[in-house]
Parts: C-alpha cells; sequence; structure tokens
C-alpha cells in the first residue's frame, strides 16, 4: 500500500467575466464557506476601484502584481543526520503563482478598517508598483534563502 496520497491534476475554471484561469485561481482562493458569487463580487468591484484610482485595466495590474510577488526561491526544511537545515530551492511556475496569490490575499486580510475589496486594490496596487507587504513577504522569503545558501547542496 503506498505511504503518499495520490495526487490528481486539479481543473481550474476560467472567471467569467474575463476568461482568465489564473483570476479564476485566485477567485477560488479569495472564497469562504463556498461563496464563489461573493468573492467574485469583491474582485470585480476592486478591479473598478483600481480603473478609477489609474485608469488602468484591473486585469493588467493583478497579472503585474502576481509576476512582482512571485518568488524565485523558497527555503526548506531538510533534516541531514539529526539536524534540520533551511535549504533554499527553486519554485516552479504554479506554486509561484499560488504563493503570491497567497501572499497577496494574506496582506488583505491583514489590513484594517475599509472592505475587502478597497482593501484588495490597494495591495494590488502596491505589489504592482513593488511596494508593499506582499512584496515584502517576498523579499524576506528571498532573503532567508540567500543566508541558507550554504546549504544548498543538501537539495
Amino acid at each position: 500500500m503506498p505511504r503518499r496520497k495520490r495526487k490528481y491534476p486539479s481543473h481550474w475554471k476560467a472567471d467569467p467575466k474575463y476568461g482568465n484561469i489564473l483570476l479564476g485561481r485566485f477567485i477560488g482562493s479569495i472564497m469562504l464557506d463556498g461563496k464563489r458569487s461573493v468573492a467574485e463580487e469583491i474582485v470585480y468591484k476592486s478591479f473598478d476601484i483600481i480603473h478609477e484610482k489609474t485608469q488602468k485595466g484591473g486585469l493588467n495590474v493583478f497579472e503585474q502584481a502576481v509576476k512582482n510577488v512571485s518568488p524565485l526561491l523558497i527555503v526548506r526544511s531538510k533534516r541531514v543526520g539529526g539536524t534540520n537545515y533551511q535549504v533554499p530551492v527553486q519554485v516552479s511556475g504554479t506554486k509561484r503563482q499560488a504563493l503570491a496569490m497567497a501572499w497577496i490575499k494574506e496582506a488583505c486580510r491583514k489590513r484594517k478598517g475599509k472592505s475587502m475589496a478597497e482593501k484588495l486594490a490597494d495591495e494590488l496596487l502596491e505589489a504592482s508598483e513593488k511596494t508593499g507587504s506582499a512584496i515584502k513577504k517576498k523579499e524576506d522569503v528571498h532573503k532567508m534563502a540567500e543566508s541558507n545558501k550554504a546549504f544548498a547542496h543538501f537539495a
């Protein structure tokens, strides 16, 4: 009997308005308790807010933000001879996007005071301009990987 659970390929639906699969995945990650229509409303309202502030398309800003937040390296814990080492590892494309979207979502939820759509719009604008807490998270992860570069041979 195999020790690991079998991994099935996931098929993501594109979002209904733009037909973008990446945006469909983001809507799925924002969604709580299976309420997709609420998540779609939040994302589309934030795109409208972005358009009012910058006259750029919300989808373009979103894609740029995900691209800017996507990490190149992460650290993984590896046990060698009774000691745990933080080993830097390169990240594949879909994992990169998933981490970027998770960090953007996490940064939005930590903000206080505004509606989720406004917080998401602000965070996406900041991430597309390479500022904000999601970018700070990426830089922290890269610094960690850089400082543990000596253990890369354990990978």
